[in-house]
């Protein structure tokens, strides 16, 4: 299995044990109304938190590219439930047929490198980011869907993410939602602050010192730092 077939594999049961089987649908199953299109512009508006860009207050303030990074990701979840629900209804593809087409768009095929890339500039990431947050404000269609990917993808590449790197990144995060629902997420009981270090910064960290960990791994590894 690709990288890319593995990581809309993992989606699909992230979304399944969350939300319920069905979800595609629209509704939770606890019947809360899901708006894939409303959290992609939430997150990508975080996402541009990660800048300096208030004239007006912190003018100091330096690009927080390791947080950019992690609301990319963030986004990923969401582009790929969209993709996912898009798909469903429309009765158009399995997962595997879904990825063997993305993959051979110009954009993803950018990522498949093994040298490490550069940041964009700042002006570049943020113009990539509204444009993702544009695509996801208008109506569903073919086009826009495809279009979304195609930003997508090269805000990922603006982003100095590799594929390799998105994957990690991806799992690390899906292992992290996994454990949050886990432990309370929906409840509003969880703790996202781990001893000063934000749970995201706990997961990134757990996989640069031991990047060759199972996703098992890494949720022990996150169980055994988890302030209960």
């Amino acid at each position: 299995m690709n990288k890319l077939s593995a990581m809309l594999q993992l989606q699909q049961q992230l979304n399944d044990a969350t939300n319920g089987l069905g979800w595609e649908k629209g509704v939770t199953k606890e019947g809360k109304i899901i708006n894939w299109r409303r959290c992609i512009t939430m997150e990508s508006a975080e996402m541009i938190d990660s800048f300096g860009w208030k004239h007006w207050k912190s003018i100091s303030q330096p690009t927080d590219y390791a947080n950019l990074q992690i609301e990319i990701v963030d986004v990923w979840h969401f582009v790929m439930s969209l993709v996912l629900e898009f798909a469903h209804k429309s009765k158009a593809e399995s997962i595997e047929e879904l990825a063997e087409r993305i993959a051979t768009t110009p954009e993803y095929k950018k990522l498949q490198c093994d040298d490490s890339l550069p940041f964009g500039s700042d002006d570049a990431l943020m113009v990539k980011i509204e444009n993702v947050m544009r695509l996801s404000l208008i109506p569903i269609s073919p086009e826009m869907i495809g279009a979304l990917i195609e930003e997508f993808f090269e805000l990922t590449y603006l982003g100095a993410l590799t594929l390799d790197e998105l994957y990690r990144l991806y799992v690390g995060k899906n292992i992290l939602n996994q454990f949050r629902q886990d432990h309370g997420y929906k409840e509003g009981s969880y703790i996202k602050i781990w001893n000063r270090l934000e749970d995201n910064v706990v997961m990134k960290k757990g996989w640069e010192e031991n990047p060759e960990m199972t996703p098992s791994e890494l949720y022990a590894v996150l169980k055994a730092a988890y302030p209960a």
